[in-house]
Parts: structure tokens; C-alpha cells; sequence
């Protein structure tokens, strides 16, 4: 009997010194604690000393973590391993999370500041009335061109990728959306489309574009065409700042035919463990000298309308990054297509990649 209790007492104490340093390894690595924050966000989607200040301003420790796309991005939250407490998904990818109830209705008596969101940004039909998401940054899908390559007057349209001297000097990103997107753009019909006649018919034309596509990438276009590799590419407004700032003759065009318009929104997840402190980051990134330090580092289009008086006229007079009201009329926000259609536009651009080969 004795052995028994002795037992049972050594079981309890490895049991006890077990969760001690369970809690101490959370402790140290930050995953655990009402003085933590977890956040998830683009790679390389916040200038590092904004997160410095932050946990010195609020006395939080930051733990950051990224995804790549906002479908990792959900499949993560969804598992619900990590009580992630802060999310930056984009528009669509928003909509679906509030279909599944996978994000915290926001108490906007909580939040200081949304004033300074241009009134063009908010209420939109992804989110209307902002009840579960906060503007972070917003932008485009355009052209990037080389001017020792291409003149200025010969980008002008999503029809101009077809050129032939253009042979084997496009570079596309890595995306179903987008590239099926651009196709169904060129042919006047709707980046939403779930007509399969119009989406047949845009992966017709572009398959007719695969003699000039050099590579369809990722993170690495940057570099790529800094490097002068490639003189064309299809990207974001953002990613084609960053390629600018490297290289001074390459230049951004929205194709006038329209693109598409794009927004990433904080979101608090269900997942959160720590929502007085994902409150306390929102009202820090709404500051307008936080949102322009942000703007300036990142290179996208900040929907801040303090943040741009804070900002150099350079930047905020560049129409292909603040476009004009007129301009933006032109272009569609991505919808959440369901199930079906996402698997829809994901098959058919793995077959025009395969094709491509």
C-alpha cells in the first residue's frame, strides 16, 4: 500500500515539474500569457521597428509568425494550434472567415482612431460596416515594364503581354486568381467570373501567351527584375515600389482595362487568447505617424488618409499607387467564389502552367 502511495505521489510531483516547465517553455518562447501577442501576417509585411515600439509602448512581447497565402493562412487558423491573436488576410479570404465564424466580432468602442481611415475603405461589401475587420493596407495588380526594353507607350494593356518581341521576357506571380484573372480582365469579362465559357476562353488566350512567359514566381520576382532578368512582369502595386526603388527604369502601370483592387484587413481571430491586447496593436497601427513609417517601409498604398499628409508627395501623387477615384471605378475586388470555383480556377492554372511546359 505504501509502495502504491509512493507511487502515486512520484507521479504527481513528474506530472507537476512536467507542467511547470511546460508553462516555462511558453513563458520563454512567448506562446502563452496575457503579456504576449501572436500575430500573423504577410512575410516582410510590417517594417520590424513598428513591432520594437510597439512592445515598448505596450509592454507586450510579439511573437510573429507568416504565411505565404491566405489559404495557409486559414488552414492554420482553422486547426486552431496556435491562439494567434492578431491576422492580416485580404478581402475575399475575410468574407469566408466570417462565414465559418472563424473571427471575433470587433467592439469598436475599443478602437481609437478608425476616423483616420479614408471613408473609402471602410464599409465595403466584403465587411460592411467593419464589424470584423480593420484596413491595413490596400493596392493593385498591374504591369511592371523595363524602359530599356519596352516603351511607356506599349504597356498600356493586359493585351500587350502578348507581344511577340516579348518572347521568353514575362515573368507572371504565382497566382490562380491573378493570372486567370488578367486573362478574363483582357476579354472584358469579370475577375468573379463562374461563367466556364468565359473561363475556358480566357485560359485559351493565355495559353497563346506562354511563348513569352519566362517563369511564374513568387517572392523572388523582386529580384528578378531588379536584376534586369526579365523585362516584364505581372505583380503587385507593392512588390513593383520595392523593384523600383532598386532600379530606376522600372515603371508600374495599372492596364486600363481595369484590375484588380485589393485590401488586407487586421482581423482578431477566434483562435485569440489575448483580445485587450489585439485591440491595444489595432489603435497602434491606426496612429497616422505608425500607419506612414509602415507605408514608407512596405511600399503599399496605406488607406490611412492622416498617415498621407506624413508621407512624401512623391509617393501619394503617383496615381498608379493612390489612384484617382476614376481609376479605381475601373477596378474589381476579388469575391469569395465557394469551394467549387477555387478549385475551378486552381486546376485550370495548374493546367496552363503544365502546358507551359
Amino acid at each position: 500500500m505504501k509502495r502504491l502511495q509512493s507511487l502515486i505521489i512520484g507521479l504527481v510531483f513528474i506530472i507537476l515539474v512536467l507542467i511547470f516547465g511546460v508553462r516555462q517553455l511558453e513563458k520563454a518562447t512567448g506562446m502563452a500569457g496575457a503579456q504576449v501577442l501572436n500575430i500573423y501576417n504577410w512575410g516582410d509585411y510590417i517594417d520590424p521597428e513598428l513591432l520594437t515600439k510597439f512592445e515598448k509602448e505596450s509592454g507586450y512581447k510579439v511573437n510573429y509568425d507568416t504565411f505565404d497565402s491566405n489559404e495557409a493562412m486559414l488552414t492554420k487558423i482553422r486547426q486552431g494550434g496556435t491562439s494567434y491573436d492578431i491576422a492580416i488576410p485580404s478581402e475575399y479570404m475575410i468574407q469566408k472567415m466570417m462565414d465559418e465564424k472563424l473571427v471575433n466580432k470587433l467592439d469598436h468602442s475599443k478602437i481609437k482612431g478608425l476616423d483616420n481611415i479614408d471613408p473609402r475603405f471602410l464599409d465595403l461589401s466584403f465587411d460592411p460596416k467593419n464589424q470584423y475587420s480593420i484596413p491595413y493596407f490596400w493596392g493593385t495588380l498591374g504591369i511592371v515594364y523595363n524602359d530599356k526594353v519596352v516603351d511607356s507607350e506599349d504597356m498600356t494593356s493586359w493585351d500587350d503581354l502578348w507581344r511577340p518581341e516579348l518572347q521568353d521576357n514575362i515573368m507572371l506571380i504565382d497566382g490562380a486568381r491573378e493570372v486567370i484573372g488578367l486573362g478574363l480582365n483582357s476579354l472584358g469579362y469579370s475577375l468573379n467570373s463562374k461563367n466556364l465559357t468565359e473561363l475556358n476562353e480566357a485560359v485559351a488566350k493565355l495559353r497563346k501567351m506562354t511563348p513569352n512567359i519566362k517563369a511564374i514566381v513568387a517572392d523572388e520576382i523582386k529580384m528578378y527584375m531588379a536584376n534586369e532578368e526579365s523585362a516584364v512582369a505581372v505583380t503587385f502595386s507593392g512588390e513593383a515600389a520595392d523593384m523600383m526603388w532598386e532600379n530606376e527604369h522600372l515603371h508600374y502601370v495599372i492596364p486600363k482595362e481595369g484590375s484588380n483592387l485589393w485590401f488586407d484587413n487586421i482581423v482578431i481571430p477566434k483562435t485569440a487568447a489575448n483580445q485587450e491586447g489585439a485591440y491595444e496593436f489595432i489603435n497602434f497601427m491606426l496612429e497616422p505617424e505608425n500607419a506612414a513609417q509602415n507605408a514608407e517601409y512596405i511600399g503599399y498604398s496605406t488607406p490611412n488618409k492622416k498617415a498621407l499628409d506624413l508621407l512624401p508627395e512623391e509617393i501619394t501623387s503617383d496615381e498608379q499607387f493612390y489612384p484617382s477615384d476614376e481609376l479605381v471605378s475601373h477596378l474589381e475586388v476579388y469575391q469569395d467564389l465557394g469551394p467549387e470555383y477555387i478549385g475551378i480556377y486552381n486546376d485550370l492554372f495548374l493546367e496552363l502552367k503544365m502546358y507551359r511546359k
